[in-house]
């Protein structure tokens, strides 16, 4: 298999509870079950913080405003195929939120949901997710 390289787009939304926005991969995925930042790949020709907005409206149903780019970070992971998949995480700050919080149908997750500090040590969290929340949230 090819190796592979990915841009995807992530952002960390915090309610003023101090929990954390979260979606957690399907089943179909091979990382099921793992919580992640909501967000994902950017399309070919598709502006990051577009592609922000467009992930996080599919996971969870809610439009989001933008604050700043809070980090750029990148790992190479080898797959179960043996190929090797590098991605490129652009990293936003969620500044404001509206909408009704619901799950995604069909997607490439299957829950989404507001997670307390507390709560996250109990997760199955992807491996990128602790560093990004330890920094910014």
């Amino acid at each position: 298999m090819p190796d592979r390289q990915r841009i995807a787009t992530y952002g960390v939304a915090v309610d003023p509870e101090g929990r954390v926005l979260l979606a957690r991969a399907a089943t179909t995925l091979t990382a099921r079950g793992s919580w992640f930042l909501p967000g994902g790949g950017v399309d070919h020709g598709e502006a990051p913080p577009d592609a922000l907005r467009r992930e996080i409206l599919e996971e969870t149903g809610l439009s989001v405003d933008l604050g700043p780019l809070l980090d750029v970070v990148s790992d190479v992971r080898t797959l179960p195929d043996a190929s090797t998949l590098h991605t490129v995480r652009i990293i936003y700050r969620v500044a404001h939120w509206r909408g009704t919080l619901r799950n995604e149908t069909g997607g490439t997750t299957d829950e989404a949901r507001w997670v307390s500090p507390g709560e996250l040590t109990d997760l199955p969290l992807a491996f990128y997710v602790p560093g990004i929340l330890e920094r910014f949230t």
